[in-house]
């Protein structure tokens, strides 16, 4: 509605606006005046300009700049294993009054039995209609000082019809072994959980 008002009102506005500068352009055509130009008055343009080489830009004076001493070569490697130079100053032990201290070589052989290879557990699928979201198997095996798993158990789990894909897996894992003053040892009683996911 206030658009209607809007051009019912401008509309006349801009008759009288454009009629009004129609008569003007017409008066000042019909009063035509001849204008005239001093022919005194010249305009010189130049398009192309001339650089002109003055006595200050001669090669005679140019001077090549003095540069500073160059920076020595980098050093030579003589070692071709590239190892670090240990020329560094070796601080003397502390006394420690007599105190009988192993300290040792920073390095123990030992260590404990570590998965190398853990393939996941396939999701049976005979158990999704009566599982929850995340079902959990508690299982304990042994390995052997070959990494191999043997004698698989469950110990807990929140839905037995996983108990089967969950030892199927753990048969499969393999082990770095046990390492005792460096001889490897069977590790007994190694325990993990297990979850399987129903993914969405």
């Amino acid at each position: 509605m206030s658009n209607i008002l809007r051009l019912l009102g401008g509309l006349p506005g801009a008759v009288i606006v454009t009629v009004g500068l129609f008569l003007l352009l017409a008066t000042v055509i019909t009063q035509r005046q001849d204008v005239q130009l001093d022919e005194d008055v010249s305009v010189e343009i130049s398009v192309t300009r001339q650089i002109e080489d003055s006595a200050d830009r001669r090669m005679e004076d140019f001077q090549r700049p003095v540069l500073d001493q160059p920076p020595p070569p980098p050093p030579m490697r003589t070692d071709p294993s590239f190892r670090p130079a240990m020329d560094g100053q070796m601080a003397a032990l502390p006394d420690l009054g007599g105190v009988d201290v192993d300290i040792g070589t920073g390095f123990n052989p030992d260590r404990d039995a570590q998965p190398l290879v853990r393939i996941p557990p396939q999701y049976p699928t005979q158990c999704i209609d009566r599982a929850r979201d995340i079902e959990t198997v508690m299982v304990e095996f042994d390995v052997t000082p070959e990494g191999n798993v043997v004698d698989p158990r469950v110990l807990d789990s929140t839905n037995p019809c996983f108990n089967r894909a969950a030892m199927r897996a753990v048969q499969r894992w393999r082990y770095n072994p046990r390492v005792i003053d460096g001889v490897a040892q069977p590790r007994v009683g190694v325990r993990t959980a297990i979850d399987f996911a129903l993914e969405e």
